[in-house]
């Protein structure tokens, strides 16, 4: 496995090349959210947006999706960003824990600022070891 792959592995984004393979299999094991969160994440590395998706408010921008999924009375939320040209990075995926309504947990909301400075910080040293244009 190359460097960038085994990177994109342990953080948790994808290069954005449209691929036309299913994942299938990965999608049965999971169940019908997985399907859902990734047919939303295939959609995003080709550019389009799924109908389930909406941006995740206190971000200032359309630039953090969710996609939520809700299953037998249970809400799964899968959080990821495409503000760095050419990659998409899953933040977050968790299970919503009716404890402030609608709202998502305050916890969940720092783990998510979190990654993104890290989502950020990681494609600003992809960027510096690809030179300029």
């Amino acid at each position: 496995m190359d460097t960038r792959r085994q990177l994109a592995h342990q953080h948790g984004h994808f290069d954005s090349a449209c691929t036309s393979g299913r994942r299938q299999d990965g999608a049965r094991a999971q169940g019908r959210r997985a399907d859902v969160f990734g047919h939303a994440l295939d959609v995003a590395q080709c550019g389009g947006k799924h109908p389930d998706v909406k941006p995740l408010s206190g971000f200032g921008s359309a630039g953090v999706l969710e996609v939520v999924e809700d299953l037998r009375g249970d809400t799964f939320r899968a959080v990821y960003t495409v503000k760095f040209a050419g990659w998409l990075y899953v933040l977050h995926c968790f299970q919503k824990k009716s404890k402030s309504g609608i709202k998502t947990p305050k916890e969940d909301l720092n783990l998510i600022h979190t990654r993104l400075k890290a989502a950020k910080q990681d494609f600003e040293d992809w960027l510096s070891t690809q030179g300029a244009p």
